[in-house]
């Protein structure tokens, strides 16, 4: 027998969505276009979401995947995940106007990486090969960063002095697989060193610890990110681990299917670090339809961390006389207008 409407619910995650490099880059777009008119250009994508992609585009954002697709001379915005040194002198060779909207937790973690392997040390970099972020990070000292995928490639790793041995991380992660990796690295590499300061970012971590919490007590977990999302990806995983019996990722609420809501009485939903808030908001819409109306916010953090706008285009802003405070959470409503 189905239970009654009234004994479903939605546990909703909170933290979720947006992360403030996120809002960050994404306002950096919009404020470019806003102030230098469509087209801006855009190395990849500006964060790995569909939606976010598809709306920026109908404004004018055209999106490349290498700088040499944009004409010489013209504004280029390079992503949050980062770009290697590699980008940066490519793009000045052909003179493009370039708009950095690197997260600031990512340009941490670049820093790092030139520190160490100035002072020639072997660094690993724990992370997806492929992924934008540990291109960026990887191209800042080629000659010193091998990449550690997961716990099970640590047996390979192979470096020059085991006694100067350090390991960065992709900031995206998930923290139990990431410390698992490091936990079998130190075993081989007992002089290992950990960075100076956390890699894997706070929102990262706090997605996470949020939908720990509820996982146990749902039927289902729906996670709302882009495919492309490795944080999105990782919350599915999480939220297996940490006990609900299953786990869907969805871009949009129209990819929910019936079935995995058949027997269900608790349904949690959460969203990727680069997931509008009104994507979160149809996901409620289309549960409440099925008839998960009763929705109770599930909160382990509080975030008020922002960051200021890219450096290039506060300056231009400045000079225009236009406002370059920093970007305000929850000011995403420009974002909610349907992509073609």
């Amino acid at each position: 027998m189905n239970p009654a409407p009234s004994s479903k619910r939605v546990l909703l995650a909170a933290p979720r969505g947006y992360c403030a490099g996120v809002d960050r880059a994404v306002i950096a777009v919009e404020k470019a276009l806003e102030h230098y008119g469509a087209p801006v250009y855009v190395r990849k994508e500006i964060v790995h979401n569909k939606y976010v992609v598809e709306t920026l585009s109908r404004r004018g954002a055209v999106f490349v995947d290498e700088t040499d697709e944009v004409p010489e001379g013209a504004r280029v915005v390079f992503s949050a995940h980062g770009v290697s040194p590699a980008v940066h002198a490519a793009a000045a060779a052909r003179s493009l106007q370039t708009i950095d909207a690197t997260c600031p937790l990512v340009t941490k973690v670049h820093k790092e990486a030139v520190r160490f392997a100035r002072d020639d040390f072997d660094i690993l970099l724990i992370g997806h090969d492929g992924h934008e972020e540990v291109e960026g990070t990887a191209g800042e000292a080629p000659d010193h960063i091998q990449v550690v995928n997961s716990p099970d490639e640590v047996d390979r790793v192979t470096v020059r002095d085991p006694g100067k041995v350090v390991w960065l991380s992709q900031t995206t992660l998930s923290v139990d697989e990431t410390m698992e990796t490091v936990r079998r690295l130190r075993e081989r590499f007992p002089s290992l060193q950990d960075p100076p300061s956390d890699d894997i970012c706070y929102a990262t971590q706090n997605r996470q610890v949020a939908v720990k919490k509820l996982a146990p007590a749902c039927d289902v977990v729906i996670v709302v990110g882009s495919a492309n999302s490795s944080n999105s990806v990782r919350l599915v995983e999480v939220a297996l681990d940490a006990g609900a019996r299953s786990s869907y990722r969805v871009d949009r609420a129209e990819e929910i299917d019936a079935a995995w809501l058949e027997g269900a009485t608790t349904i949690g939903v959460t969203s990727g670090a680069s997931v509008p808030e009104i994507l979160v908001r149809d996901v409620l819409d289309r549960l409440a339809e099925a008839g998960f109306g009763d929705v109770e916010e599930v909160r382990t953090a509080t975030e008020d961390l922002m960051f200021s706008l890219p450096r290039e285009l506060r300056a231009d802003l400045k000079a225009a006389g236009e406002a370059v405070g920093r970007p305000q959470r929850g000011e995403r409503r420009s974002l909610s207008v349907d992509p073609v």
